[in-house]
């Protein structure tokens, strides 16, 4: 075999192996975050009333890592490479806590539950019922208590939310998520300045 021919072969056979190698590369996969509601904030966040997130529940189905998303039927897809960049039971609580805390111009608004089995003012449990995506909608359901340190009788609530996003793209799901959860921030930080209004 000539030189020449050596070198055609070797090319070809590094070709064949560059190949190989992207072929059985894994898909890239995408993280998604959800995203606080922006207010216009101008005066500094005053100390108010303490409020801590104490529990928030999920359908098993969407308390994973993945994004879940209809399929044909009766049947789900669990997207493998669109995945949640921080666990839904972590990224929620924090979400409310920090919508609730503009809404209210408060600093003192903790998603720890360990916060709330100290003397705090307020504390928050919401339960999602539904968390998913419909059609060309997300579909928030959730009920919500709010419990008061001065004993008064506790204050609940149900959010029923239907949140076009106009695109089934994952990141506009993503952004549909986070605007009716902070729909659902309005409606509790509304309940808890009634609250405070009776007290």
């Amino acid at each position: 075999m000539s030189v020449k021919q050596l070198l055609v072969t070797m090319v070809c056979g590094l070709s064949g192996l560059l190949m190989l190698a992207g072929c059985g590369r894994s898909p890239q996969t995408s993280f998604y975050a959800l995203t606080p509601l922006v207010t216009e904030v101008t005066a500094p966040k005053l100390e108010g009333p303490s409020i801590a997130i104490a529990s928030v529940t999920l359908p098993e189905l969407v308390d994973r890592p993945q994004l879940v998303v209809p399929d044909a039927g009766t049947r789900v897809a669990i997207l493998e490479s669109h995945r949640w960049a921080e666990p839904l039971k972590s990224a929620i609580p924090r979400l409310l806590a920090e919508n609730i805390s503009r809404l209210m111009n408060s600093a003192r608004i903790s998603a720890y539950p360990q916060h709330a089995a100290n003397s705090t003012d307020y504390r928050l449990f919401v339960d999602f019922q539904r968390f998913e995506l419909l059609g060309s909608r997300v579909v928030v359901d959730a009920l919500w208590e709010i419990r008061s340190a001065k004993g008064a009788k506790s204050l609940t609530g149900r959010a029923k939310l239907l949140e076009p996003i106009g695109s089934t793209d994952h990141e506009a799901v993503v952004a549909g998520y986070s605007r009716a959860l902070a729909t659902l921030s309005k409606e509790i930080a509304q309940s808890l300045r009634n609250l405070q209004t009776k007290e």
